[in-house]
């Protein structure tokens, strides 16, 4: 057999990028959708700031991520959504060995459990809350996943009712699934994801807390969804 379109090379080149720990921890990072100084990553995967520069300039020049320059600041970011789901998708694939593993110091096991209750992966919502928000959109006849994650009439017109803008233009798809690493299921990605997620924090539904993509639902979160989905608080905490 023979790789007749050339497709294994640029592969096999893609595999190399992401299997370095230092480079993954910097994707990992990344998912929170925010931009990071060099420094700041450098810091978080524990590393030096020359060893990272190089990292990310492979991650750059690879078309994982984009790069910017403010004064003596480089920030760099996940290129798009394709990538972050990529991420996502592969976390989801060793989450199960890493979960096996018990956490080493109380801090630890703080910041594992605030990510699987909620978190944020790339611009939409994740873990327990991304999965009960999506249950509650399918549920009541908002979203269809029998045959891939579409909203329905119905559903635009909820986002419509509820003030969530859907910016329904160039060519990310409307609702898309993405598998929760935590979960083992999926939760709404795309347009609809994004829109949800970034009414949720500018609304005060949710808001992030430590340093990593964890985010939690607040007392006004709780009556907001309470009354435009019907779902429990006590599933929310």
């Amino acid at each position: 057999m023979t790789d007749k379109d050339g497709t294994a090379p640029g592969l096999a080149r893609l595999a190399a990028l992401i299997a370095d720990e230092t480079r993954a921890a910097c994707l990992l990072a990344l998912l929170d959708g925010r931009a990071w100084t060099a420094g700041e990553l450098a810091r978080h995967a524990g590393v030096a700031a020359s060893t990272l520069s190089e990292h990310l300039g492979k991650l750059v020049a690879g078309g994982l991520l984009t790069e910017e320059r403010q004064g003596r600041h480089r920030y760099v970011r996940l290129a798009d959504e394709r990538i972050a789901h990529l991420v996502e998708d592969l976390a989801a694939q060793v989450a199960p060995e890493a979960a096996a593993r018990r956490p080493r110091t109380l801090r630890a096991s703080s910041t594992g459990s605030a990510m699987a209750r909620g978190r944020t992966c790339y611009d939409h919502l994740a873990g327990r809350l991304g999965i009960t928000v999506t249950d509650a959109l399918t549920g009541r006849g908002l979203l269809r996943q029998d045959t891939g994650f579409a909203l329905t009439d119905a559903g635009i017109g909820w986002f419509d009712a509820a003030g969530i803008r859907l910016e329904r233009t160039g060519r990310r798809p409307l609702a898309r699934a993405c598998l929760d690493w935590t979960e083992r299921r999926p939760h709404l990605a795309g347009v609809a994801g994004a829109a949800l997620c970034r009414h949720a924090l500018d609304a005060g539904w949710c808001v992030r807390i430590g340093s990593e993509r964890a985010v939690k639902v607040t007392a006004a979160g709780e009556d907001a969804l309470s009354e435009l989905l019907g779902i429990d608080p006590v599933s929310l905490r």
